[in-house]
């Protein structure tokens, strides 16, 4: 993964046709921007914090059916909004806890996504190739998760 991919979601998200002041349509966009220009992903989405059920629960995706909700700390994408850090895993089915809504993901990565310092949720990414995910990859959808915060910022 190259950090082009910072470059276009910039110039595509600073488009008017692309800029919209709902969250939702923001992420829905966002993860099929994702989906379609980082490779060997099955599932690219986000998770989104309820406070009133205390759980993440389902938000834009791209891929197959995926879990309705998830208990905080429970899973990769729970461990990692509690922590609030990236979670890298390079077999999932050696990840204790793992939550297995589609049985061809083999690695997954998952990023912290907040607004003005507020935990908001989680973007998760999964593929069917075991180690799928480097440190640089870590780094550039870090980068990009904080844009998407930030588009959220300012809208």
């Amino acid at each position: 993964m190259d950090k082009i991919l910072l470059e276009q979601f910039t110039a595509i998200f600073a488009d008017d046709e692309y800029r919209t002041s709902n969250h939702i349509s923001l992420l829905a966009n966002a993860s099929a921007f994702i989906m379609e220009l980082v490779p060997d992903l099955n599932w690219a989405g986000f998770y989104l914090w309820e406070d009133r059920t205390a759980q993440l629960e389902l938000g834009p995706f791209q891929g197959r059916l995926a879990c309705a909700t998830i208990a905080n700390q429970n899973g990769v994408c729970g461990t990692a909004f509690a922590q609030q850090k990236a979670l890298r895993v390079a077999n999932v089915h050696e990840f204790a806890g793992h939550i297995a809504c589609d049985t061809a993901t083999n690695s997954e990565m998952v990023l912290p996504l907040t607004v003005d310092g507020q935990k908001m949720g989680v973007l998760d990414l999964d593929s069917p190739k075991l180690a799928r995910f480097s440190e640089q990859d870590q780094e550039i959808l870090t980068a990009l998760t904080q844009k998407i915060g930030a588009l959220i910022s300012n809208n």
